[in-house]
């Protein structure tokens, strides 16, 4: 079984900016996969900041929680659905709620290693749950 290894590559003045939370990453990652979808040669956006990662770093992770089963396809399906719109599911309607839920299940998965490999910001508290 192969390991991925995640190793930042070097950018040259700039200064390396975690996402503030889990959310924000996978809505970026699949902005850039839209991006790339839609035939952009280069990702890369000049600018003072970066991001610590790559968007396949973002994919790789969800793959590999995935094949260890810690998210489903239900999980899968909910992150790319509303990934696609770039939205998150909304727990005031009523049609959502159950959506929200395995949203918020797949997003903390996730927050896990990307917390762990300094993507996302220690500080996250986007997970505590919305009265």
């Amino acid at each position: 079984m192969s390991k991925f290894n995640f190793f930042p590559k070097p950018q040259l003045s700039k200064k390396l900016i975690p996402f503030k939370d889990t959310e924000e990453a996978w809505f970026w990652y699949v902005r850039s996969e839209r991006a790339r979808r839609e035939g952009a040669l280069s990702l890369k956006v000049e600018s003072i900041e970066g991001r610590p990662c790559d968007p396949d770093d973002i994919y790789r992770f969800v793959m590999q929680l995935h094949k260890r089963k810690k998210l489903n396809s239900e999980h899968l399906r909910v992150l790319a659905e509303f990934g696609w719109k770039n939205a998150p599911p909304d727990p005031r309607v009523s049609s959502e709620r159950r959506t929200w839920a395995i949203w918020g299940e797949a997003l903390d998965k996730l927050s896990t290693i990307l917390k762990s490999k300094g993507i996302v910001d220690i500080d996250d508290m986007h997970f505590r749950l919305q009265s």
